[in-house]
Order: C-alpha cells, then sequence, then structure tokens
C-alpha cells in the first residue's frame, strides 16, 4: 500500500476492529499511526488513534476546505467533520 507524503484530511475507512467499515477524517498522522474523528463517537478533541495498517485512506473525494484547515492547523469543529462525512456516504 502506498501512502501519499499527507494523509491529513483525507477520508478513512476503518478495515479491523469493533469500527470496521466506519468512516472517519484523519485528523493527524504520526510514523506508523493516524489520529481519526467521526466528529461524533470520535470527537476531534478525543480522536481515534489506529495503526496505519488498519485503515484504507480514501483517495478521492476529500473536502478541500477542511483538508487545508486541518493541514495549516486552524480551527475545526465537530460538526464540519459530521457533515464532510455525511455528503461523502450518501
Amino acid at each position: 500500500m502506498t501512502m501519499r507524503d499527507n494523509m491529513v484530511g483525507m477520508f478513512a475507512l476503518s478495515l479491523s476492529g469493533h469500527d470496521k467499515g466506519e468512516m472517519y477524517i484523519i485528523i493527524k498522522e504520526e510514523k506508523d499511526s493516524v489520529y481519526l474523528s467521526d466528529g461524533a463517537l470520535k470527537p476531534i478533541e478525543k480522536p481515534k488513534k489506529k495503526n496505519k495498517k488498519h485503515v484504507q485512506p480514501v483517495k478521492s473525494g476529500m473536502d478541500e476546505a477542511l483538508a487545508d484547515k486541518l493541514q495549516n492547523e486552524k480551527p475545526v469543529y465537530n460538526e464540519e467533520i459530521k457533515f464532510a462525512i455525511k455528503q461523502r456516504t450518501k
């Protein structure tokens, strides 16, 4: 699996665990893990840490405005994350 240099702001699908199949947005990236938020059960204040091997980044349909905010460390609200995921999963 090839990874982009920066996955922050991309949608990601959980591949394993009790949340398998759930859609998240990657809000932070570390060497071997990513931090995920869905704006509801996993708010941006308490993101889910998950091993990169256990998520599938979604390469299309990224919310550019939200990704820009996350990458430039501007304030992001849970409602924005929930809305972006809802639009993506319609």
